[in-house]
């Protein structure tokens, strides 16, 4: 039986581009594509922050000293690449029957028995990353044990504080609409310049359901050909969501998605009650680092999404088979991300 695991096709190289080729449909944040992955041969990032101050100059008398400008201040930042690790087994009894005795014929049906360990392994790291970040646009990534990555402590600075929506106004107004312009305004001002083309939030559940009920918003949308934004929003983006549509230059997008964390009874990625904001467009605000895997073979290479080893037991009863990602998801930039309640 272990003879077709030592072939060829179950090395580490064919297994890892196996699993990175299998379909799966990881969740609305990966799919937006606002991610921008890129792969090192370590374990741990630097990051380098340069504040270029721009102010304004004051007037000075003709023949008299200039104003002197304050020089760019450098700061660096190491950032760990987390390593999740899944471990599971194939038997020899799963693939009892599928080649006779001595050849490799069998090799294309046990492959599909292995294809199915990787589909499930995969799906939880998918899973894992599609959590990582929706943390990542929150500014805090928190993982299943707990811990935890907060770009705002890492940076020294204060999370901004959250901008209220008075949703339940009647008669509408405008002041939805206001403080739609003021986040823009606050999230164009923390970027410090860079251009970005839009913004989008993701909503809570009661959060979305005051928004869509909301005097201002269903006033803007009535005896509109976008009326039936209001009818048909559930469910949209192939279930990936509960429903999105645009209102006051933001897409607002109610997030579909549950996890649990360090044993706590599983809960909304997105709190009930909150929306949280970020800009779209900006290069590298969402960087995902892959890190290579912890394998001889794989020292000093470029990281790759996705792992698969597999080796013999001590028995010769089955393989052992290693699934794993080593991926650190991040906002570059977290002053540009902006948090909402309601009223």
């Amino acid at each position: 039986m272990l003879d077709i695991f030592r072939g060829d096709a179950f090395g580490v190289v064919p297994l890892s581009l196996a699993i990175n080729n299998l379909k799966f449909k990881p969740g609305y944040v990966s799919s937006r594509g606002i991610f921008n992955e890129t792969s090192v041969a370590t374990t741990a990032i630097a990051i380098e922050e340069k504040n270029n101050i721009l102010t304004l100059v004051a007037p000075t008398p003709r023949g008299a000293p200039g104003v002197t400008m304050p020089k760019p201040r450098r700061s660096m930042r190491m950032l760990g690449v987390p390593h999740f690790e899944i471990n599971d087994a194939v038997m020899a009894e799963e693939v009892q029957g599928v080649r006779p005795f001595g050849q490799e014929t069998g090799t294309e049906s046990v492959m599909t028995k292995v294809g199915e360990r990787m589909q499930t392994a995969g799906q939880s790291l998918e899973y894992t990353q599609e959590h990582a970040r929706v943390g990542a646009i929150k500014g805090i990534v928190t993982y299943a044990d707990g811990t935890v990555l907060n770009m705002f402590i890492e940076y020294g600075i204060a999370p901004p504080a959250a901008i209220n929506f008075p949703f339940s106004a009647n008669p509408a107004t405008g002041a939805v609409r206001q403080q739609c312009a003021a986040l823009i305004r606050t999230m164009a001002a923390n970027l410090d310049g860079q251009s970005f083309d839009g913004v989008e939030a993701l909503c809570g559940d009661a959060f979305f359901d005051a928004l869509i009920m909301s005097p201002e918003v269903r006033t803007t949308y009535l005896n509109t050909q976008n009326a039936s934004e209001l009818r048909n929003q559930y469910i949209s983006a192939a279930g990936l969501t509960w429903g999105s549509f645009v209102f006051g230059g933001i897409l607002w997008t109610n997030y579909r998605g549950y996890a649990s964390v360090a044993g706590a009874a599983s809960a909304p990625m997105v709190e009930t009650n909150l929306a949280y904001f970020y800009p779209t467009g900006v290069p590298n605000l969402f960087p995902t680092v892959f890190a290579p895997a912890d394998y001889i073979e794989t020292v000093n290479t470029l990281g790759l999404p996705r792992y698969v080893k597999q080796y013999p037991m001590p028995n010769d009863k089955g393989v052992h088979m290693d699934t794993q990602m080593n991926a650190l998801n991040f906002c570059s930039r977290p002053l540009a991300l902006q948090k909402g309640t309601f009223s």
